[in-house]
């Protein structure tokens, strides 16, 4: 073989980061490829999402970084908020585009009633979950026995729609936006809506816009991301705690934060609370997340020593979430 060998590529080092990004996902991308896609760019060493967004939607889709990771599970279990764009007047296999066309039928419905419609699915509702969705059964996800031609009986699963306002409307097509709690699947919303107003309906489009406290506002899409250097990527990061900035705050003195971090209970002057952060002196000291009951902090989710100080040490794009503080009674 001639010529000079070719030199090693260099290795990207993976290192320790602590945030949460807001990532405005792209149409097409899955959950967990936008995921492994910022992992790479911030050259992360532990990260995960909040929660599966279809490839068919775009939007707020918070990533968690190293000690966030312990707190992605508040997010995943927070309402939603989505704008949902339908076509009325045809159903589709899957309950959005990517589906075939099984039936059409003529659109002549009033303001009226799609408002009365969309009254009617508000509040506590049951929903059977479709079989194009990543819920499983027998070891096998729904879309996996869908693709093969087989329905399976699903168990309706009860959910709550806080609301449903008519953003526009116009002939066939209907944009709304849904205020919902976990588990909620818009596509199968996008299809009762569709049989109340006898037309049928699928979902053409979907967009998250909240998620709990976390707007899509904030959010960066991934094509700017890739345009940032490292130093403006990593000043997008916000603190673990923007996870759980409408929860109530507790700041404690160093030797109580201390003993709060090494797991052990400590007396508060605070009524019953199931969900408070929790934070040493220094203003960005979050230590983790506790619940307050009979009079004692008790804690759930903590941060190591180790984390505690790299939020301390390192700028970070936001500062620790600032709220109503309850004082401790030591």
């Amino acid at each position: 073989m001639s010529g000079a060998a070719r030199s090693p590529r260099p290795v990207r080092v993976r290192r320790a980061l602590h945030g949460v990004l807001l990532l405005d996902k792209p149409l097409g991308w899955s959950s967990n490829d936008a995921l492994q896609k910022v992992k790479w760019l911030l050259r992360a060493e532990k990260a995960g999402h909040t929660g599966t967004l279809d490839p068919l939607a775009t939007g707020l889709l918070p990533l968690c970084f190293g000690a966030a990771t312990k707190f992605s599970q508040v997010s995943l279990e927070a309402d939603k908020r989505y704008t949902a764009t339908l076509k009325l007047g045809q159903v589709t296999t899957t309950g959005d585009a990517e589906g075939e066309i099984v039936s059409e039928r003529p659109v002549a419905v009033t303001r009226a009633a799609i408002e009365e419609a969309c009254a009617r699915l508000t509040g506590v509702i049951e929903q059977v979950p479709p079989m194009h969705s990543a819920l499983k059964k027998d070891g096998k996800a729904l879309y996996e026995y869908a693709r093969a031609g087989i329905e399976v009986e699903r168990a309706p699963r009860q959910i709550t729609i806080h609301a449903l306002d008519i953003l526009h409307w116009q002939g066939d097509a209907l944009v709304i936006d849904v205020r919902c709690s976990k588990g909620t699947y818009v596509r199968t919303l996008a299809q009762d809506l569709g049989e109340l107003l006898g037309c049928g309906a699928h979902l053409t489009a979907l967009r998250r816009t909240g998620s709990g406290a976390l707007t899509v506002s904030r959010a960066i899409s991934l094509e700017a991301l890739q345009a940032l250097d490292e130093s403006a990527r990593l000043a997008l990061l916000q603190p673990p705690d923007a996870l759980v900035a409408d929860w109530p705050a507790i700041r404690l003195p160093a030797e109580e934060a201390a003993r709060f971090l090494s797991g052990l209970r400590r007396r508060v002057n605070h009524p019953d609370m199931p969900a408070v952060r929790v934070y040493g002196p220094e203003e960005r000291a979050f230590l983790g997340s506790a619940q307050v009951r009979a009079g004692e902090l008790i804690a759930q989710r903590l941060l190591s020593p180790p984390e505690v100080q790299a939020l301390l040490q390192v700028p970070q794009g936001a500062v620790a979430p600032q709220a109503q503080e309850a004082a401790l009674n030591p």
